[in-house]
């Protein structure tokens, strides 16, 4: 299987809010493959939400500055994701204690 392919079989498929924000960066002339990374790594609603806010500050920002946010977005998500999982085991651990 080739890895585009395996992209498909695995991605889950675009949102509509991923889709507008893939048809925001293209009216606002960013190349198709650009956009459509950005949207392949921004694949929820909550983080394609929070790059339509950033754009919505800029008329045309340089591609290396979308790419620092949608990291950045990214990251923010990891540690969000990271929080509530320790928030779980620690629950579960208190649960385990009280018995």
């Amino acid at each position: 299987m080739h890895l585009a392919d395996v992209e498909r079989h695995y991605m889950k498929p675009k949102t509509a809010k991923s889709m507008e924000l893939y048809d925001i960066l293209i009216r606002r002339g960013y190349p198709e493959p650009f956009c459509d990374e950005i949207t392949k790594n921004l694949n929820t609603d909550w983080t394609t939400q929070r790059m339509i806010g950033y754009l919505s500050h800029y008329k045309k920002l340089p591609m290396e500055e979308i790419a620092d946010e949608m990291l950045a977005i990214l990251s923010d998500r990891n540690r969000i994701m990271q929080k509530h999982e320790l928030e779980e085991t620690n629950a579960r651990w208190n649960e385990y204690l009280n018995r």
